[in-house]
């Protein structure tokens, strides 16, 4: 009689061991089920939580799943491709769009500078010469003289 009682009383532990562990579970902020022996996080809804101990879990329909969240479309290995080469031609163009700003800052650079050389050697008061129409050299007087370093000056107003 005595091992029978002992028999029964640890049948009836092990029945209550399992009750003794509480479990919880409630649908996590993504979306997913989270199952701890650990009270879910604070802030978390009442109606989030599935099953806590002492509680009874609420009866669901198994056609009515916990709601999800909406799924982020993963992109398709043809939308990635078509996407990184968007990205790579949109990258070669800022490129070239670049280089060419940088052509252009050069030539303007060397313009500006040519007629900086030009105005000081108009300035120095040397003799000028100039070849004409016919291929003869000839000098610059003084109101040619004036009239390109007036056209120098205007062009010098633009570089600055």
């Amino acid at each position: 009689m005595s091992s029978l009682r002992h028999s029964l009383a640890s049948l009836l532990l092990l029945c209550c061991a399992g009750a003794a562990q509480a479990q919880f579970v409630w649908i996590g902020p993504n979306g997913t089920r989270q199952y701890s022996d650990q009270p879910p996080p604070p802030g978390t809804p009442a109606s989030k939580i599935l099953k806590a101990p002492g509680r009874a879990a609420p009866a669901q329909e198994p056609s009515d799943p916990a709601p999800a969240p909406a799924a982020v479309k993963t992109p398709t290995l043809a939308e990635r491709e078509a996407d990184y080469r968007k990205r790579a031609k949109a990258r070669e163009e800022q490129k070239n769009k670049a280089q060419a700003e940088a052509r252009r800052t050069a030539a303007r650079a060397e313009y500006c500078n040519d007629v900086r050389k030009n105005q000081r050697l108009l300035d120095s008061g040397i003799r000028i010469a100039d070849i004409g129409a016919d291929g003869q050299r000839r000098f610059l007087g003084d109101a040619e003289r004036a009239a390109i370093s007036e056209r120098n000056t205007r062009q010098l107003a633009e570089c600055r």
